[in-house]
């Protein structure tokens, strides 16, 4: 197995466990992360996985179709979770993608049905403006505020 697969098995084992300081420690300290919700660089997205992993008390992952190569890698993920604001399970099917520097991601994206995620996530508005640049960019908003207001917990 190539070393970058081992590395994203690893991430996904420690997401399984709620290990956030495990997942963490997968990323280049240059990295990025993007999905529907979150843009973030470095540290901030350790801190993304803390709040995730500590915040997602029912959370059921599962994860396959891992691929790597000293470039780039993929997988594929399932969440499953109780979205905190509305009480509402969420299914959540996600496409991964990878690059990798000094054997440590330095890229991750993940790809997902917005409009999916929304009408499970958000029921009504979820399903008719989910669709919408505008319901997404204020998912956007409110996961950068909610990170933010979580950043000073970390500290204790």
């Amino acid at each position: 197995m190539h070393p970058n697969e081992q590395l994203l098995h690893r991430f996904y084992q420690a997401f399984q466990r709620r290990d956030h300081a495990a997942m963490a420690a997968c990323y280049h300290p240059k990295a990025t992360f993007e999905d529907a919700a979150f843009q973030l660089q470095g540290a901030d997205i350790g801190k993304m996985w803390r709040m995730l992993c500590e915040q997602g008390k029912d959370l059921r992952l599962a994860y396959n179709d891992i691929r790597a190569d000293d470039q780039q890698g993929a997988a594929t993920w399932d969440a499953r979770y109780t979205f905190s604001r509305t009480g509402r399970a969420v299914h959540n099917h996600i496409q991964a993608r990878f690059t990798f520097q000094d054997g440590l991601i330095l890229t991750h994206h993940d790809e997902f049905s917005f409009w999916r995620w929304s009408r499970q996530a958000l029921g009504p508005v979820g399903w008719l403006l989910g669709w919408s640049g505008f319901l997404q960019n204020k998912v956007r908003k409110s996961a950068a505020e909610g990170l933010a207001a979580y950043r000073p917990k970390l500290s204790q």
